[in-house]
């Protein structure tokens, strides 16, 4: 298995637009310089994964909105991965879970957090 030269750990959602906004931003970022990118989405930042819940984020300028970002970072390659366990208590069903969104487990965290050439913790 492959891991991420990047791999950014996100567990907020609205409650911390502004650490949404740069994990999003850096991993696009990352992309763009060639890099491959993997966000992970734990805690209250699985329901980021929803479809449509992410685009009321939008902290201004110079950022761009959420809603524009992040398929942006799809479409550019990066991957996006959510915590089954934590979908679980927060209550996000898979069937509600964004196209390009992979459900993983702990497991899968720890390998890629253990494997990564670089990680990048938004918290």
């Amino acid at each position: 298995m492959s891991y991420a030269d990047l791999l950014i750990t996100l567990t907020a959602h609205e409650r911390d637009e502004n650490n949404v906004t740069i994990a999003f931003t850096m991993g696009a970022k990352a992309l763009e310089k060639g890099h491959s990118v993997e966000v992970l989405l734990l805690s209250d930042a699985v329901h980021l994964a929803e479809k449509g819940y992410a685009d009321k984020i939008d902290i201004g300028p110079p950022f761009k909105a959420i809603k524009e970002i992040l398929p942006m970072y799809l479409e550019q390659g990066g991957k996006l991965k959510v915590c089954s366990s934590c979908m679980e208590h927060n209550g996000v069903k898979e069937e509600n879970i964004m196209a390009g969104a992979e459900v993983i487990t702990a497991d899968y965290v720890i390998d890629a957090i253990m494997n990564s050439s670089k990680t990048l913790q938004l918290n």
